[in-house]
């Protein structure tokens, strides 16, 4: 293949350049080291590879749920790759346990002190790759164009080396224990046999997978060449000319860049240095080489090294216990899944975060209070029952392995057995008055698992009647007293969630109030979600129940991504309303189960989130590219890649999309329309039915929307056809007739009535929307408003309304409440930037660039573009 020097570097399609039709990562081993005074991280990656046979073009229509599994395009089936014998896998497994012990003897339990691996992992600097974003192997040209040539997704890291790891002292240990292993080459037998080791015996393959990643390099002369242009590493070795010759286990040394696109190097709330991976839109191939596209589905293990005073938090099905690295001051940690799922979800943050718990010492409270900003908390006496301000920092008078310390729980994995934590909260659901009703049991369907094999919690009887999965939530010392009320959120939401839903997909769940430039106002991963510090404001003294609503609604929304986005995903990452408008809504649902509401309550709430979100969707399509309202933008060849298995994300990097919620908003509007055909009760009911048929699998919009109409088929008497439903919602930009007509009918509900009344957060959202319609509001009417509901303090979206209603009428006694709103809540605080300058007001123009100023540094990158081009 040849490099993308000719690609458009301005077109606003993401190239997923990886060819996973050839082959496929199937399980990555990641030692990474992070360095906070470079602004890097830097180690190396395994890669443990199965080659594709049998590569045909095999219809849509002819590729069952299982098989769907890990295809790119529908022009794989899964099985091919995976039909081996297993009987000989289950024989070659026998002693695996005895195997490890005799090769961590060999290798070392964490072996890290060998000169050869030392040099290895060493990533040298690459300025010139810099500026011309390629680098390559000085022998690259040389290689045959006959050879077989491994795409991975990359971008902005400086890769020193790429080898073949030689497994062979690992392969001929377990080959001692059985006398009828050979082959032509016996290397990529044992690999293929270890990929294909059944999930019972996940945690000797773990075992193996990690032992094999310390080998080293191979020694036969033949180094393999490689070559990185703008968005991928291709690696050939030469005289292999296809997937089946080439090494199955490659190790590549590399190092990310302080300004690349997947990781974020900024400061907490706190002003202590801190990194995590964005989720932006170029997804993980910035923090190290990988297979992009969704279909290539893989488990990892990942070890990171961090500054012993941080704490380090990922996606990992085991909370970890950190250890010390030698005499360095690192401790190291291992996260780890069973799980195969797109290389996009893994998740890692890490920074000086504290762990929030039930009550918040005095001290420590006085001490938030004190200081003007977060970052100057007051140094606290020593006195009795009182903290210093070093203790505050150094874990709230716990250590780091204090904090991570704990017994085992069972979790309902195989032999799964998660490291609790005892800091893990698990709440009593009686004494938090929730529901103990098991709703998770559900008549006998017929629907069983047809993912491929791995530990599956929905097999399980321990997992269904978990309602309450062990969770923890990690913030800034600032804002600790603040994110209580996540705390407090959290098993009323998960509970709820588990009532709709039935079985958590994942055993266990972090949440961490990431920094003020993170761009939205949350994001999930498997095991861990981040949350934007701008929900938390409704938490704050004095504000009541009703000022969790923001918190609340949000936290179902990410937890409600568990299910749909997480465990079942989008095959074609264009599709993104299958993951957001179903997890809009679901939190819905989920938040009014977790309150207890009536049916009419819930109905009479559920009709004004509506009414907002229609509001806002329709004023978003009266002001975006027709182009970016398409909920389906490659219609009929949604789902399809490249004879490789390369494609394009559409409009993935067009940062005008980045801020647009018609997926969102119109993929509820769908559901809702769906909803409103069969019924509600009987629509959740065919959730739950939908994620016992699908989860563990990648799908598309066809795939939700045939089962829809199968189970339903009074549908389609009616017209609701699968044609129907794309031409009116997927395919075609512009709002549905039917949503025109709802929307008049929510403008009439009591909710709406009453909003000058004794109002709720969603309705002061409503009055401040009616009055941003009015030309003139005098002063006096403004000071009115800002003294009868408080709303500088309420939650970020009435926050946001409030300050657009300040700029509106150019109030200026509140210029200071709209640059408190940018800084602070950056997620929500974009277009705001744009009002400022429409105005053509100088004050308000100087406040814009102030604002811009204070937090350019730490804002995201594609936010950060697009204020610049209104501001500057």
């Amino acid at each position: 293949m040849e490099p993308d020097k000719d690609l458009n570097r301005d077109t606003d399609d993401l190239p997923l350049r990886a060819n996973t039709n050839h082959i496929l990562v199937r399980h990555y081993v990641l030692d990474l080291t992070v360095n906070f005074d470079r602004k890097v991280i830097s180690g190396s990656v395994v890669l443990f590879l199965e080659p594709c046979s049998g590569l045909g073009t095999k219809a849509e229509d002819d590729i069952g749920p299982g098989a769907r599994t890990l295809e790119a395009g529908g022009s794989r089936d899964v099985s091919v790759c995976r039909s081996r014998d297993m009987d000989t896998v289950e024989d070659g497994t026998k002693g695996l346990g005895e195997t490890t012990t005799r090769m961590e003897k060999m290798f070392g339990a964490s072996e890290r002190d060998g000169a050869e691996f030392q040099a290895l992992s060493a990533v040298g600097s690459q300025t010139a790759a810099e500026t011309e974003n390629i680098q390559s192997s000085h022998s690259w040209e040389t290689t045959s164009d006959g050879d077989f040539t491994l795409v991975l997704d990359c971008c902005d890291l400086d890769v020193s080396k790429v080898e073949e790891v030689d497994v062979t002292s690992v392969s001929s240990m377990v080959a001692s224990e059985r006398s009828d292993v050979s082959s032509v080459n016996p290397q990529a037998a044992f690999i293929q046999n270890l990929i294909s080791v059944p999930s019972s015996r996940w945690r000797q393959k773990h075992q193996l997978f990690l032992l094999c990643s310390r080998a080293h390099g191979a020694q036969d002369g033949s180094s393999l060449h490689f070559q990185r242009d703008r968005w991928s590493l291709q690696v050939r070795k030469k005289g292999v000319a296809t997937p089946q010759e080439f090494p199955r286990a490659l190790r590549i040394c590399y190092e990310t860049r302080p300004t690349g696109g997947s990781v974020r190097w900024t400061k907490d709330q706190d002003n202590r240095v801190c990194v995590y991976t964005a989720g932006s839109p170029i997804n993980n191939r910035a923090l190290f080489p990988c297979q992009e596209p969704p279909v290539a589905m893989s488990t990892w293990h990942a070890t990171v090294r961090a500054p012993s005073e941080c704490v380090v938090l990922m996606s990992g099905e085991e909370q970890t216990v950190p250890t010390e690295d030698g005499d360095t001051p690192f401790l190291i940690w291992n996260y780890y899944v069973t799980m195969p799922m797109p290389a996009s979800t893994f998740t890692l943050a890490v920074g000086h975060w504290h762990q929030v718990t039930a009550e918040i010492p005095p001290a420590l409270e006085r001490g938030v209070r004190a200081g003007a900003h977060c970052s100057k908390i007051a140094k606290l006496g020593a006195g009795p029952g009182e903290w210093t301000e070093a203790d505050l920092r150094s874990g709230l008078v716990s250590s780091i392995s204090e904090v991570v310390k704990g017994s085992s729980l069972k979790t309902g994995s195989g032999d799964q057995t998660t490291r609790s934590d005892s800091a893990f909260c698990y709440s009593s659901l009686e004494d938090e008055g929730l529901s103990v009703t098991d709703y998770s049991g559900m008549v006998d369907d017929g629907i069983c698992c047809s993912h491929g094999d791995y530990p599956c919690r929905f097999t399980e009887q321990l997992a269904r009647s978990q309602r309450v999965i062990p969770h923890r939530v990690f913030g800034p010392v600032c804002l600790l007293q603040k994110a209580q009320g996540v705390l407090k959120l959290l098993p009323q939401c998960l509970a709820a969630a588990h009532t709709v839903l039935g079985v958590h997909p994942f055993p266990r769940l972090d949440v961490l109030i990431v920094p003020a430039g993170f761009s939205s106002l949350g994001m999930a991963s498997p095991h861990i979600i981040f949350l934007s510090q701008s929900v938390l404001y409704a938490g704050s003294l004095g504000s009541g129940e009703n000022g969790l609503s923001l918190c609340g609604s949000r936290m179902c929304h990410e937890i409600a991504h568990s299910w749909f986005g997480l465990v079942i995903g989008a095959r074609d990452w264009t599709e993104e309303w299958i993951s957001e408008g179903f997890a809009t809504y679901l939190e819905d649902i989920i938040w009014a189960q977790a309150q207890h509401l009536s049916l009419q309550e819930t109905a009479e709430q559920s009709d004004l989130k509506a009414l907002l979100r229609w509001r806002r969707l329709s004023d978003e399509l009266q002001n975006s590219e027709e182009a970016l309202q398409i909920l389906r933008p490659n219609m009929e060849n949604t789902g399809q890649a490249s004879e490789s298995g390369s494609s394009t994300v559409k409009h993935a990097l067009n940062p005008d999309k980045t801020f647009m919620q018609v997926h969102y908003l119109k993929g509820y509007f769908l559901l809702r329309f769906l909803a409103s055909q069969v019924g509600e009760q009987q629509f959740i009911d065919f959730f739950r039915l939908f994620v016992k048929k699908y989860h563990g699998q990648l799908i598309l919009s066809q795939d939700f929307l045939r089962m829809l109409l199968i189970t339903f088929p009074s549908m389609e008497r009616k017209g609701l056809t699968l044609s129907a439903i794309y031409a009116d919602w997927l395919d075609r930009p512009g709002i549905p007739k039917w949503l025109y007509e709802r929307s008049a009918v929510w403008s009439q509900t009591r909710l709406v009535e009453e909003v000058k009344a004794e109002v709720m957060s969603d309705q002061l959202v409503m009055l401040l929307e009616l009055l941003l319609e009015e030309e003139e509001l005098s002063t006096a009417t403004v000071r009115a408003l800002q003294r009868t509901y408080n709303l500088q303090n309420q939650d970020a979206e009435v926050q946001h309304r409030w300050c657009e209603l300040v700029v509106k009428h150019a109030y200026t006694r509140a210029y200071r409440d709209v640059e408190h709103f940018l800084v602070h809540d950056q997620a929500m605080g974009v277009y705001l930037y744009g009002e400022l300058m429409v105005q053509e007001d100088p004050e308000q123009q100087a406040l814009a660039r102030r604002c811009l100023s204070l937090v350019t540094e730490q804002m995201d990158q594609s936010a950060r573009r697009v204020v610049e081009e209104m501001v500057l």
